[in-house]
C-alpha cells in the first residue's frame, strides 16, 4: 500500500516503521515515537495505564479490532492504519471521527488459536463508550491471567 493521500506525514512515518521494524504497534507525532512489540491490545493498555499522552498521535497497528479501536479513541489518537482491521473497528473509529486506513478488512478478529472470536472483542462487543471498553478489557485480561 502506498502513502495515503490526505493523511498526515505522521501516519506515513508510523506505517513505514511498523513495516520495517519488528513492531506490532507504532505511534507517531512529529519527532515523538512510541513503539511496542507486545501483541493484541497490550501496547495500548500499557500506554493508558501509564498515563502516556497520545493525544494527536497517528497509530499504525498490525491488527486492530473494536477493542483496540476504542482504546485509540480513549487515548486521543487522530488517525489509525492497521494491516488488518475489523469492520466493527472501522465503525467505532468512524463514530469518533478518527481517520482509518488498512491493508485488509475482516468481519471479526479471531483468537490466537483461530478457533473463536478474540476474547477482547467479545469483552467490548456491546460497548460503545471508550472508558467502559477500557475497564472491560482490563477485567478480561485479569480473568485470563487467573
Amino acid at each position: 500500500m502506498s502513502d495515503k493521500e490526505g493523511f498526515s506525514g505522521d501516519i506515513n512515518s508510523a506505517m513505514k516503521l511498523l513495516r520495517e521494524g519488528n513492531f506490532t504497534c507504532v505511534l507517531c507525532r512529529g519527532d515523538t515515537l512510541h513503539t511496542s512489540t507486545l501483541h493484541g491490545v497490550a501496547p495500548m493498555v500499557e500506554y493508558l495505564n501509564s498515563g502516556t499522552d497520545l493525544k494527536g498521535f497517528s497509530a499504525a497497528d498490525k491488527i486492530s479490532g473494536k477493542a483496540a479501536a476504542l482504546l485509540f479513541v480513549l487515548a486521543g489518537v487522530k488517525e489509525v492504519y492497521a494491516e488488518v482491521i475489523s469492520e466493527p473497528a472501522v465503525e467505532a473509529l468512524s463514530r469518533f471521527d478518527i481517520r482509518a486506513s488498512y491493508g485488509a478488512i475482516t468481519s471479526k478478529i479471531l483468537n490466537r488459536a483461530g478457533t473463536d472470536s478474540c476474547p477482547m472483542e467479545k469483552a467490548v462487543e456491546k460497548v460503545d463508550d471508550p472508558q467502559t471498553a477500557f475497564e472491560k478489557i482490563k477485567e478480561t485480561i485479569a480473568a485470563m491471567r487467573k
